[in-house]
């Protein structure tokens, strides 16, 4: 049966993978050492700028990706295949794990973990990061949605240019979404607003194309619960608080990467190359301009022992190699902290304290309930089970494996009498923000536990959203191929501890509703935990991350002192770089992060080519 399921990945990967003109692999294919802009990352931000770059046809891009190509890699298609991309223990049959072990390393991902935290019991833990044509769009759980409007008017006021307010970042929508139809062919009305959506842009998404015994629970208690749990007809439209149906990167049934939209739109221009298997190790100094150095040069190789090679860019350098890889790249060019770079033996260039620190993320709680009735755990412990569904998705696109992890998700806030508020301000962005978010999926999810050998499980995951704490991100040496040292600090504040134990009393409210008493025979663990003590315990035990971080090179006034990129995302102190991806956040959005980053991406786009 293993070699049943193996068949049918293989076929898939046939089917499904493009064959790009201008893919290089080495670097003697590229047409030159000289480009117009030079594009660091092929990841989520990366690929939208190329392609709003190259598709006038005046401007002679360069894209390098540290990853390997998409092609050949049938799970960066497979919606609910996801997990096998990245060290996961969301286990799925043993061989839909393309050489690798489930919850192991693998070659689509960075491969990252957490140094120890000092508040979750001092555990460390993965932190997934695509290494892949789609960075880690190709690699993620596919939520898509834009989070806040108040995230972008906070922007506004953080960085003093109106342009990122929400009036004005809206309008990038139109180019880049394109809704459609969710997988089965459903009547989606109801369960979004069209008018908040485009259907004209380059990246489709859907509503969920797989229904689910517990979502006509999950809305039934939408009505029971209004009070606390009130339905949101639309959370993607900057409107997120309360519960509703997720919306995802996936169109027809199939994920929708930067890789397979904005990158393959362009990517057999005589414009554009692309080179795989090229980590950049520095930018190349490359002399001063008006008083600033300038780095117009990228130095990359294929890895420790490989020769480097040099390119250089007629007008930009663009850094979107993400949170972790954009600091850590800026740190070894000698951009960054004085004291940490001398301690690590670099020469400092440009002193600017600001390079990895102000750190953001959502930490992530899941809570598992055993129940009586059906969820997708047989499905996903069942090598024959999960084959027949693999047919089903090979023939049609249709069925489990073409849905998300969720059919639900919803924002909250805590009350505004909460104790917490006499001590601490509202992090959030503002009243119509949340503090917290709560995904509904009908399977065992837990990265901090393994799935039951038997059983079937509801899982209510939480997120902090609007947390207080902030992380860094140090190198560990001036090696470029060693792992920078990643320290989210998660749950280091009284705000952030107090929210996740409020979020988890929050969810036992809703599974204490009418919806549920047929269902849910019991929580799971610590769960059960009745105290402040045994669920502040509970939440230290198995908390870990979901994966956005946002703010280590942050957005800041053109002139303030602190801060890695002015308003239009050229890097402070420095000629001839901007940096696009997450890391230019300087708070967590009230979003999976994807959606917040492709809006930043499109706007630095007009903003380089000046509409």
């Amino acid at each position: 049966m293993a070699y049943h399921i193996l068949v049918h990945l293989l076929l898939a990967a046939s089917i499904l993978t493009p064959t790009f003109g201008r893919l290089c692999t080495c670097p003697s294919q590229l047409r030159g050492n000289a480009y117009d802009y030079i594009i660091v990352g092929a990841g989520t931000a990366g690929n939208v700028i190329a392609a709003r770059l190259a598709e006038s046809g005046h401007n002679d891009i360069l894209v390098l990706e540290a990853g390997v190509s998409e092609e050949g890699v049938p799970a960066s298609q497979v919606p609910l295949m996801a997990p096998t991309l990245t060290p996961s223990t969301l286990d799925l049959p043993s061989i839909c794990y393309n050489a690798h072990a489930s919850g192991s390393d693998t070659p689509y991902d960075w491969n990252y973990t957490v140094v120890p935290q000092t508040h979750l019991n001092g555990r460390t833990f993965p932190v997934a990061r695509g290494r892949i044509l789609g960075g880690s769009s190709s690699v993620n759980y596919m939520v898509h949605h834009y989070g806040s409007s108040e995230d972008y008017d906070r922007l506004a006021r953080i960085t003093g240019d109106p342009g990122w307010a929400w009036r004005n970042m809206r309008r990038y929508i139109d180019r880049h979404e394109k809704f459609v139809p969710p997988a089965d062919g459903h009547d989606a009305t109801g369960q979004y607003i069209p008018s908040l959506h485009s259907t004209r842009g380059v990246l489709p998404k859907s509503l969920p194309g797989f229904s689910h015994a517990i979502d006509s629970k999950v809305i039934a208690t939408t009505q029971e619960l209004s009070a606390e749990f009130p339905f949101n007809p639309d959370t993607g439209g900057g409107n997120v608080l309360g519960l509703g149906w997720a919306q995802s990167s996936i169109g027809g049934g199939t994920r929708s990467s930067s890789a397979t939209t904005y990158l393959s739109s362009v990517i057999n221009r005589r414009n554009v190359d692309v080179l795989v298997n090229a980590q950049v190790t520095k930018l190349v100094h490359t002399g001063t301009i008006c008083g600033k150095p300038s780095f117009r040069g990228v130095q990359f190789a294929s890895g420790p022992r490989a020769p480097t090679t040099n390119v250089f860019a007629r007008k930009e350098v663009i850094l979107s190699a993400g949170s972790f890889g954009t600091p850590q790249i800026l740190q070894l060019s000698g951009i960054g902290d004085r004291t940490e770079l001398t301690s690590k033996s670099i020469t400092t260039i440009v002193n600017n304290p600001s390079v990895g620190k102000n750190m953001s993320d959502h930490a992530l709680l899941p809570n598992n309930y055993l129940v009586r009735g059906e969820s997708l755990d047989n499905l996903l412990r069942d090598p024959v089970a999960f084959g027949i569904a693999l047919d089903q998705w090979q023939a049609s696109k249709t069925g489990p494996l073409a849905n998300g992890i969720s059919n639900h998700l919803g924002f909250f806030r805590l009350p505004n009498n909460s104790s917490i508020f006499a001590t601490t301000p509202d992090p959030a962005s503002g009243p119509t923000a949340s503090h917290w978010e709560m995904l509904v999926s009908n399977f065992w999810i837990n990265p901090s536990l393994p799935r039951p050998d038997t059983g079937s499980y509801l899982s209510l995951t939480v997120a902090l959203i609007s947390p207080t704490s902030r992380g860094t991100i140090k190198l560990a040496s001036k090696d470029p191929f060693q792992a920078p040292l990643i320290d989210p600090n998660f749950l280091a504040t009284d705000f952030d501890r107090y929210t996740m134990r409020e979020s988890v009393r929050a969810i036992k409210r809703f599974a204490a509703a009418n919806a549920w008493s047929d269902y849910i025979v019991e929580p799971v663990g610590n769960l059960a935990a009745q105290t402040d003590e045994g669920i502040d315990a509970y939440v230290r035990s198995v908390s870990s991350t979901i994966l956005h971080p946002v703010g280590t090179a942050s957005m800041s006034p053109r002139n303030a002192a602190w801060g890695v990129v002015d308003p239009e995302l050229r890097l402070k102190g420095v000629e001839g770089v901007r940096i696009v991806d997450a890391s230019v956040w300087p708070f967590a959005p009230n979003a999976h992060t994807q959606a917040p980053v492709y809006l930043v991406a499109e706007r630095a786009a007009s903003i380089i080519r000046g509409y």
